[in-house]
């Protein structure tokens, strides 16, 4: 009896599978256009921003929208000299809010997560199920409460007027509750529980590492939130040196005396703080994985 052993060519796919695969990886016209004129339309406001951050004042108004100009230098050197840089202290002030925010909101929320996800106690369904209707809360809902609960503490108008609200978030524990739940095996903890491991060394030196690409998804969500975050300064802050970007830069068009150097000054302002997220996002990427397996070896 012949075999498809006897008969090498039948081991060999056939040219016309190999076409059909082919084929069937070659993305559709439809996408590749839908995700073109999303890439467009996400790029545009971009391109506006560098473009009308290199123009003059004379420039802003008479030339075409995105053609460069001149003034690019000269209106950073108005941009971090003006107020005897109060430019500076609005970066360091972002910085604060961002990084410190986040850091503790990832910390605050790994362990939320890991424990909402892996130990079993009473409530921890209704707990979950609270924490899903807080996902669907607008963040301008909270804004009047959170103030009168940081006026009532004596807070506003300092950095913990504007940190402490952001350290809890309904979706970030959601998130690393998710992602502890898929990634973090139960038998390795299991394992770790019976060779004497206690919990804040399981939760530290093997739940935590394998939870790092989900924090670093946190983390960059939160940063990038608020880095843009408007309200939450606005109403919590009045001394001008304690405001973030997105409050100063507000304060050129809000204040000023409605002269062109005021509108070439923010837009410039716009484009240095589009920086740091760019940076951070590609710093980040590294730390993402796609395969949950390799967190679990690494850790």
């Amino acid at each position: 009896m012949t075999t498809t052993l006897d008969r090498p060519e039948a081991l060999q796919p056939s040219t016309n599978s190999r076409t059909d695969v082919r084929r069937s990886r070659r993305p559709g016209i439809l996408p590749t256009v839908i995700l073109v004129i999303g890439s467009l339309y996400c790029l545009a406001p971009l391109v506006w921003v560098v473009m009308a951050s290199t123009k003059s004042p004379q420039e802003l108004f008479s030339t075409f929208t995105l053609a460069p100009g001149t003034g690019f230098f000269s209106n950073l050197e108005k941009l971090f000299t003006m107020q005897n840089g109060v430019f500076l202290s609005w970066i360091g002030n972002t910085l604060i809010y961002s990084l410190g925010g986040s850091v503790l909101c990832v910390l605050v929320s790994a362990l939320a997560g890991y424990a909402l996800a892996k130990f079993e106690f009473p409530g921890r369904d209704t707990m979950f199920r609270i924490l899903l209707g807080g996902v669907l809360i607008p963040g301008i809902a909270l804004a009047i409460p959170q103030y009168f609960v940081m006026a009532g503490l004596g807070l506003t108008n300092t950095y913990w007027a504007v940190l402490l609200p952001m350290v809890i978030s309904p979706f970030s524990i959601f998130l690393c509750r998710v992602y502890a739940n898929s990634s973090v095996s139960s038998d390795l903890l299991e394992a770790a529980r019976i060779d004497g491991a206690t919990e804040y060394s399981i939760f530290g030196r093997i739940a935590l590492p394998i939870m790092v690409p989900g924090l670093v998804t946190v983390f960059l969500l939160h940063f990038i939130g608020t880095w843009n975050n408007f309200l939450l300064p606005y109403l919590m802050l009045s001394n001008e040196r304690l405001y973030p970007l997105t409050l100063g830069l507000f304060t050129l068009l809000s204040t000023g005396d409605g002269k062109e150097l005021l509108y070439t000054t923010a837009i410039v302002g716009a484009f240095v703080s589009l920086i740091p997220l760019v940076a951070l996002m590609l710093f980040l990427q590294r730390f993402w994985k796609l395969d949950l397996i390799s967190g679990g070896l690494k850790g």
